[in-house]
């Protein structure tokens, strides 16, 4: 049981649905990144998905591009994201942290090392949206012998056939895409995503989270109404570029996480 499998087991027992937040590691620096994400617990966020920089992010539309060219540009580094990690774990030990990014900087630095860096800094959970399950021997076993989630992004076009292999190493949870596209592009409908979800959880126990989209507290409690979570990246992401203060960003995923857990 990881932490990840932990916080689903608590919601489940409290009848409330989770509520996941995407924060760029390292934006806009390091110390302002690392006030708003020690205070993402008390703002009510479940699970905190934690971006790691990458220069050439091809899922991610231009907001999350940005905070990861101002992350990279203030020095941030994959190294420094572990850091970061374990900095969170020194008052938090059961929130869990998925790291969010692209498989260069971790073939950089080595699987094996990279794992036992990871589960040493407290991360959960990864999401490398660049490797397919036909990769799965390159990261997603050993992490999961590792004892970290390995969860897997399923979309709009991931067909009946796909499915099964889409599935098939998953663990932690199941990240619903809600939208063809880029993160930020267009807004999730609960009356679209309801039957996706309900085909996925048809063929799998884990949880299924929906993602991409959501950006108010009323999409929140929508989309969090049809599966068992959501989750709010660019609308977070966006407001840290804007140059609020730390409080202010943390209010607003308050009324975020307020809004899922109504779902």
């Amino acid at each position: 049981m990881t932490r990840i499998d932990d916080t689903f087991a608590r919601l489940k027992a409290e009848g409330k649905k989770a509520f996941v937040a995407y924060v760029m590691a390292g934006d806009p620096d390091y110390e302002t990144s690392l006030e708003v994400v020690k205070g993402l617990p008390g703002a009510g966020v479940d699970i905190i998905e934690l971006g790691i920089p990458f220069t050439d992010p091809m899922a991610d539309g231009p907001t999350i591009q940005l905070a990861g060219q101002r992350s990279l540009e203030a020095g941030m580094t994959l190294e420094k994201v572990l850091q970061f990690a374990t900095a969170f774990r020194e008052t938090d030990n059961t929130t869990p942290i998925v790291a969010m990014g692209y498989y260069n900087p971790i073939y950089s630095r080595g699987v094996d090392r990279f794992l036992e860096d990871a589960k040493a800094a407290g991360i959960d959970g990864l999401i490398v949206v660049d490797l397919p399950p036909e990769e799965d021997d390159e990261l997603c076993i050993p992490a999961q012998a590792a004892g970290l989630n390995f969860i897997r992004l399923a979309t709009p076009t991931t067909d009946d056939k796909r499915l099964p292999t889409v599935l098939q190493n998953t663990s932690g949870f199941v990240y619903y895409v809600s939208i063809t596209g880029i993160t930020g592009a267009a807004e999730a409908q609960a009356s679209d995503v309801a039957p996706e979800v309900a085909r996925i959880k048809a063929k799998t126990d884990i949880p299924v989270i929906v993602g991409f989209g959501v950006n108010s507290p009323e999409k929140a409690e929508a989309i969090a109404g049809v599966a068992d979570g959501t989750v709010v990246g660019s609308a977070i992401v966006k407001m840290i570029g804007e140059g609020r203060p730390a409080a202010e960003v943390l209010a607003f995923v308050a009324t975020l996480a307020e809004g899922a857990h109504r779902g």
